[in-house]
């Protein structure tokens, strides 16, 4: 049964190898490109029955908004998401973003096959042995998980973290510094420092993510909270930032 598809992947040369073992097996593919090269408008132009779609980093913040606005102007095409072994967070955003199934990437072809026929068909094309490991996850979680909140913590130093903490308080770099105690100068490449490496764009952005992974509970529940004292000298003033 020939299935009308594009094929988009982080990696251009996984999407045109995948792309020319799907043709060789009699499926029409209208396209494979890579994200960056502005792949969600190309669907939605092509509108195909299917779209692979490929990521390395499915629990990464905003990895499925082009799957959400494919499936909100292309409504009938159905998105099939490729990737590692999720976690269930990973399974969970790709389902909510509107994809119709998870396959793993190291799948065989006849599984890839099987599951955009499912796709297309309306049935929620994921491999049982997937959901068993997520649910696995739920039911048996690790005592200090791997989370999104865990890896952006260890990101930031304690007075960055208290940095962000302001931020998402709404406070301006002036009012950062008095209350720090540290130069305007200072403050503001702290607050560059906390954007770039929680790789945003701006202090909203910054606060949204903190707040939607967790992070601002875990920096007041000890990194950035009881710990603030250890930058502060013994007369109770901000150190040099």
């Amino acid at each position: 049964m020939t299935v009308r598809l594009m094929v988009v992947d982080d990696h251009r040369l996984h999407a045109e190898a995948l792309a020319s073992a799907l043709k060789l097996r009699g499926h029409r593919v209208l396209a494979a490109a890579a994200p960056a090269a502005g792949a969600a408008e190309l669907v939605v132009s092509r509108a195909p029955e299917v779209c692979l779609w490929g990521t390395a980093s499915p629990a990464e913040p905003g990895a499925f908004d082009p799957v959400a606005r494919i499936r909100r102007e292309r409504p009938r095409t159905a998105v099939v998401v490729l990737g590692p072994v999720p976690s269930p967070r990973g399974i969970a955003a790709a389902f909510a973003a509107g994809a119709s199934g998870y396959i793993r990437h190291d799948e065989r072809i006849e599984g890839v096959e099987r599951g955009m026929v499912r796709a297309r068909a309306g049935e929620a094309a994921v491999a049982p042995q997937l959901l068993r490991v997520a649910f696995a996850e739920l039911l048996n979680p690790r005592a200090e998980p791997d989370d999104e909140g865990v890896r952006l913590l260890r990101m930031l130093t304690r007075r960055e973290a208290e940095v962000l903490v302001r931020v998402a308080e709404g406070e301006d770099t002036r009012a950062i510094a008095v209350g720090m105690g540290i130069a305007p100068s200072t403050a503001r490449t702290h607050v560059q420092r906390v954007l770039m490496k929680l790789g945003v764009g701006s202090r909203l952005e910054a606060a949204a993510l903190a707040a939607r992974t967790g992070l601002l509970d875990r920096v007041a529940g000890g990194h950035g909270g009881a710990d603030r004292g250890a930058d502060r000298g013994a007369d109770g003033r901000a150190g040099p930032g």
